[in-house]
């Protein structure tokens, strides 16, 4: 399988015998390409809290081939309509809440565990200004290894002084499910990594869960979403009049699953109950107005929803320097 480190140890080597197929010499060009992006963080206000989206970086997955409930030949349709390829480039956002008193972080990104460009949290909260160490609390929308995959490394926990909240059934299901209970349909290697990624917080008593539906800390409030994973939660965060609610994984990308919410995705646990989550989520941002921000929505993933003549609309927030 090509990695992310065997694409770049190949492309060093290439660049150190002077040459790329095709026989291109860089040395000869008159400035060199710049194969990056800038730092991958974006800011707003929300009353008197400070959001922060920040990239993980991102994933090419074959979302044709992933969604299910639809024939692989329309999703690719839909999605060259809307100008992307096949396999999709997927944004994995996580969200930092400011709130005067605690640095929040909503989803801990992959960590080491995927390829892509992938792995990119800490750097790029960094670049936006914070530490790790700042970190107060981690409230995850779940368990699966793209949202805590980066709360350790080399098992040492990554952020060093926070407390991890995740709703009591999600807890429950990846922790202390024994192995002759586990769903079928779930790989063994996610409950492995669920337990590298978790257990440090554990063993130092720093994971407190919460209950479906509950408040988890001042301002911060959950809604049980059930289905890509049995606790899967949405959050919300209000200040001053002004809400977002962070919606996990109730989309993967921001084409297919509005105009088609009955479409679901092979990482579900639910299929079916994960696509009443999406309706009821989709619903409820239409209705409310509020601000809506998505793990695998483009990035940064922060926007509205409305409803249109085929059924939803995504509405990215209005870029603001």
């Amino acid at each position: 399988m090509l990695t992310r480190r065997g694409l770049i140890k190949s492309a060093a080597a290439l660049f150190a015998a002077g040459t790329v197929s095709g026989g291109f010499t860089p040395a000869l060009a008159k400035a060199p390409f710049q194969p990056f992006q800038a730092p991958g963080f974006y800011r707003m206000k929300l009353g008197n809290f400070e959001l922060t989206a920040l990239s993980d970086g991102t994933i090419p997955l074959p979302l044709p081939e992933l969604y299910t409930n639809t024939d692989a030949e329309d999703a690719r349709r839909a999605l060259a309509a809307a100008f992307m390829g096949t396999p999709t480039d997927t944004s994995v956002n996580a969200f930092l809440v400011n709130t005067g008193d605690r640095l929040v972080l909503i989803d801990a990104g992959t960590g080491a565990y995927l390829d892509g460009a992938l792995g990119e949290l800490v750097a790029n909260l960094e670049a936006a200004g914070y530490k790790a160490d700042q970190i107060d609390d981690i409230i995850l929308t779940h368990i699966h290894t793209d949202h805590s995959g980066g709360l350790t490394i080399k098992g040492k926990p990554v952020f060093a002084n926070a407390t991890v909240h995740v709703n009591k059934r999600e807890h429950d299901f990846w922790m202390e499910t024994p192995g002759e209970s586990r769903s079928a349909n779930v790989p063994l290697s996610y409950f492995v990594e669920a337990h590298e990624s978790l257990g440090p917080y554990a063993e130092a008593g720093r994971v407190r869960t919460f209950a479906d539906n509950a408040g988890i800390l001042p301002g911060i409030g959950s809604i049980l979403r059930a289905g890509h994973t049995p606790g899967h939660s949405s959050i919300v965060v209000e200040s001053a009049g002004a809400k977002i609610v962070f919606w996990g994984d109730i989309t993967h990308g921001n084409v297919l699953q509005f105009d088609e919410p009955d479409v679901a995705i092979q990482f579900d646990t639910d299929q079916a109950e994960a696509i009443r989550a999406r309706e009821a989520a989709f619903a409820d941002a239409t209705d409310g107005k509020y601000l809506v921000a998505g793990a695998h929505i483009a990035f940064p993933g922060i926007g509205h929803v409305r409803r249109d003549a085929t059924n939803y609309e995504w509405v990215p927030v209005n870029y603001a320097s």
